[in-house]
């Protein structure tokens, strides 16, 4: 292993050489996978790659961090919180710090971490070990569903290969958590951790102030780490080489819907939505709107999605985000209403159920919706459901409202023709269809079920 880190020289991978990516679509995170088809054991890991860096000295941790600053690489679970700003913030933390890989991905319309975790989850494991080094923790966690047991049972194998070969500096820890909606939440993380449920933390503080075991937390997701992982072998100015300046960088997304091939890809960042969607071989039929990251994302109409740069920058305008990489392309033919309310009478039951907008606003806005799209004609309704809506946002003790809120706002604005087409004559026939969103069931968690 070694202590230095490159910028500027050849990676070790090879490629089409466009824009300086490294092979179909531009993938870095999956090249392995385009390369051989399958995932990457241990050996094949260093074949391709080589050993991680391991800084130990104080001036290659500081050149680690400096490296991850100066790429500009930001998290990939939602947030897109600059990685750097981070890494620094823990490191100047009060106590050893604690490193905690989020897989989690409650996200029902988002696959990406599962199948990076599937295909190079050695990439993931140098990031949290490199994480670790940066910030000078002595453990990283890294949390998984419990759904996913065969994978868990296979992480926890390929850390012991890592043990047994002498790859990591601190050990890392495999987790089962409960696979609910909010147990994603970085604080729901650090919550079960410590022994409790798998529910949000009001906050202050924020977990890397004072998170697992009250020390300085790290918690980032796994597609993040794993780009750390890549960094700290090629350099920011590589990790430059793809994506734009403001928005650096590849990113897995998760294409579903009306589209020829959906799929997990690997994208530039920065890149129009319609290019994006093309990855998938572009729309199986014509398109009404696009769900841009997941159920709690924001509705966009299609003719003005299809310009868009995936790019925090450029989505704001629109009050939207690039959320965890989630596109769902809803075909003209769907009702947008109906999709929507079954996603909000799931959310409504996924809650923590721990203060007022979840337990009393979430169902209210639900079943409101669900009146919008199946119920009887009532004019008196729709004023109603913007009022509700409008009072969730900012009023809970964790995002989830927040995220509720914007995903009926964005419903609300986008499907405005179908609302009163529903309001004056009721549902249209396309509300009784097959839905085209993966919603899961909607079932309300059991208590003991959040530990």
């Amino acid at each position: 292993m070694t202590d230095a880190m490159t910028d500027g020289q050849p990676p070790l991978l090879t490629g089409d050489g466009r824009d300086g990516m490294m092979g179909p679509y531009g993938s870095r995170l999956l090249h392995g996978w385009y390369a051989t088809g399958g995932a990457a054991d241990l050996n094949e890991h260093l074949g391709r790659y080589g050993p991680p860096p391991s800084p130990r000295s104080a001036d290659a941790v500081d050149r680690l961090v400096r490296a991850v600053e100066d790429a500009g690489l930001t998290g990939r679970g939602g947030a897109a919180f600059p990685t750097g700003r981070k890494l620094r913030t823990v490191a100047g933390g009060r106590g050893t710090a604690v490193v905690v890989a989020n897989g989690m991905e409650s996200e029902p319309a988002s696959r990406k971490d599962e199948m990076l975790l599937d295909l190079a989850p050695h990439l993931v494991l140098d990031g949290a070990a490199l994480a670790a080094a940066a910030v000078g923790a002595d453990v990283a966690h890294l949390c998984l569903p419990r759904t996913r047991q065969d994978q868990a049972r296979a992480l926890r194998e390929a850390v012991e290969e890592r043990q047994r070969r002498g790859l990591d500096m601190v050990p890392v820890m495999v987790h089962e958590l409960p696979h609910h909606y909010v147990s994603s939440e970085e604080t729901s993380l650090v919550r079960w951790l410590n022994g409790g449920d798998a529910r949000p933390l009001a906050t202050p503080p924020r977990p890397f102030e004072k998170g697992v075991g009250r020390r300085p937390t790290l918690i980032d997701n796994v597609e993040t780490l794993a780009h750390l992982a890549l960094i700290a072998r090629y350099g920011h100015g590589w990790f430059r080489s793809a994506g734009r300046p403001d928005a650096a960088g590849t990113t897995l997304v998760t294409l579903s819907g009306a589209l020829r091939t959906p799929g997990v890809y690997e994208v530039p960042m920065g890149r129009p939505i319609g290019e994006v969607l093309d990855v998938a071989g572009g729309a199986s039929e014509p398109l009404g709107s696009i769900l841009l990251g997941g159920f709690f994302g924001s509705w966009l109409p299609v003719d003005q999605a299809l310009r868009v740069p995936f790019a925090k920058q450029d989505l704001a305008s629109l009050g939207a985000g690039p959320g965890a990489g989630v596109f769902v392309a809803l075909p003209a033919r769907a009702c947008g209403l109906a999709e929507a309310a079954r996603v909000l009478g799931y959310l409504a039951a996924q809650s923590a159920r721990q203060c007022g907008p979840c337990r009393l606003g979430l169902p209210a806005v639900a079943a409101d919706f669900a009146d919008l799209a199946w119920g009887s004609p009532d004019p008196r309704l729709r004023e109603r459901l913007e009022a509700r809506v409008g009072l969730l946002a900012g009023r809970g003790a964790c995002r989830h409202p927040d995220g509720v809120s914007r995903f009926a706002a964005t419903a609300l604005r986008v499907f405005a023709h179908d609302a009163r087409h529903h309001l004056s004559l009721g549902p249209c026939a396309a509300a009784g269809h097959e839905p085209v969103l993966p919603v899961p069931d909607t079932v309300v968690p059991d208590e003991r079920e959040w530990r």
